[in-house]
């Protein structure tokens, strides 16, 4: 679990313990997982933004982690949130905010996504600056995560596995949830634990798109140990319980034969 300092705010952080998010205080890196421990993920992307926080508090039962997307509509063709929601969900859960970053610029709004009540952010490896954009976040206190988009080789990313806490591979074209998994992209985990262990690193391995109970195993046996699940999670009748089944599905493959 990340570290805390004590409390001197009103705002609830990552495990419950009350932080002063206006005073710049946050997690130091990401929570690590432990031998065979998973995480489902779920995405906001695909929850009633009429309900919000009603829909985060109920998944938040049953998982630690919540993702969140953020669009800016030249990254990709979309435009979702920004500080402001994250610092208005924070008020209702205690859970870990992973922030994906699909942003032209994130060097420009890192610091106000930490204020605001990010435990983490990721940024793509397609728009550069890749090494001073993870010296940054780790100097703000942040988690340190690296996006590699479904047609961007892995060799692109493979330089800066160092430098990262998660390393999360797209099995969509980012930009719009409900997209179909493109299977050949778990190819790219492969390649990146064996870095990781050749090079003896901790790096959480986490996918993004199309996500449930079938394709959850799939990036599993190749190293996937978080799941970020949108429209499997908030369109299903029962949300936490299909974060548990999606769970349940990825314990069962790890250590399946691929």
């Amino acid at each position: 679990m990340p570290r805390r300092v004590e409390p001197r705010g009103q705002f609830v952080g990552y495990g419950g313990t009350v932080i002063d998010i206006a005073d710049g205080t946050r997690a130091l890196g990401l929570p690590l997982l432990g031998e065979g421990e998973l995480q489902v993920a779920p995405s906001i992307l695909s929850a009633d933004f009429g309900a919000l926080a009603d829909a985060v508090v109920k998944v938040g039962r049953v998982t630690d982690w919540l993702h969140l997307d953020v669009m800016d509509g030249h990254f990709v063709p979309n435009i979702t949130i920004g500080p402001p929601v994250v610092r208005s969900l924070r008020r209702h859960t205690a859970m870990f905010f992973d922030c994906h970053l699909m942003v032209t610029n994130p060097g420009d709004y890192l610091e106000a996504f930490r204020d605001a009540g990010a435990d983490s952010c990721s940024v793509h490896v397609e728009v550069g600056d890749t090494e001073a954009l993870c010296a940054e976040m780790r100097r703000l206190g942040l988690g340190v995560g690296l996006v590699v988009n479904p047609e961007t080789p892995y060799e692109a990313a493979a330089p800066f596995l160092h430098l990262v806490d998660l390393l999360l591979i797209m099995t969509v074209h980012p930009g719009f949830g409900s997209q179909s998994f493109i299977a050949e992209t778990v190819l790219k985990l492969t390649e990146a634990r064996a870095q990781a262990e050749r090079e003896k690193l901790q790096v959480t391995f986490q996918v993004d798109g199309g996500i449930d109970e079938t394709t959850a195993p799939l990036a599993a046996r190749e190293g996937a140990r978080c799941f970020v699940a949108g429209s499997a999670v908030f369109h299903a009748e029962d949300p936490p319980d299909m974060v548990r089944r999606i769970h349940a599905a990825a314990s069962a493959a790890v250590g399946e034969p691929r």
